[in-house]
């Protein structure tokens, strides 16, 4: 058991930086399924295929009435240029140092790579009913076919 929001609960509301300097919090999308994947790093190999995927995949998920948003801590600036880099059409945010959404949701964590214990991201997907209620949700992330798994599961929802 874990005291982060889990499937049924509400989405926690928490504002995050879009590229253009403007913000956006899940309370944004009320009415409308939401999916919210958080990922470790622009520019990285897994993260750069998993945005091309919901990109790829973008006017699927507009057609099933299903809004995507990305979520990173990297900078507005940072974003810009991941977005121009692959001609992204997922929305992308930068969520706060500190008590951001993935703190809030326990998908900034510790992690280990080599030895190294350090604070980053983990790969996760929350599907959000029109309800604001959390739906779904994919821990620990494998990106190969997930877009495509997270497009069934919106247009079953």
């Amino acid at each position: 058991m874990s005291d982060f929001p889990g499937v049924g609960d509400a989405m926690p509301d928490i504002a995050m930086e879009t590229p253009d300097g403007g913000s956006v919090k899940p309370s944004d999308f009320a009415g409308r399924k939401l999916v919210v994947f958080f990922y470790p790093k622009d520019n990285t190999p897994g993260c750069t295929t998993e945005a091309k995927d919901f990109s790829a995949l973008k006017g699927e998920f507009d057609a099933a009435g299903v809004a995507l948003l990305g979520v990173s801590k990297d900078s507005a600036k940072k974003h810009q240029k991941f977005i121009a880099k692959h001609d992204l059409t997922t929305p992308l945010a930068t969520d706060a140092e500190e008590g951001g959404l993935s703190d809030a949701l326990g998908v900034w964590a510790e992690k280990q790579m080599y030895g190294k214990t350090y604070m980053g991201m983990v790969r996760s997907t929350y599907l959000v009913g029109a309800d604001g209620k959390i739906a779904q949700v994919w821990p620990k992330v494998k990106v190969k076919g997930h877009a495509e798994e997270v497009l069934a599961a919106a247009k079953a929802l």
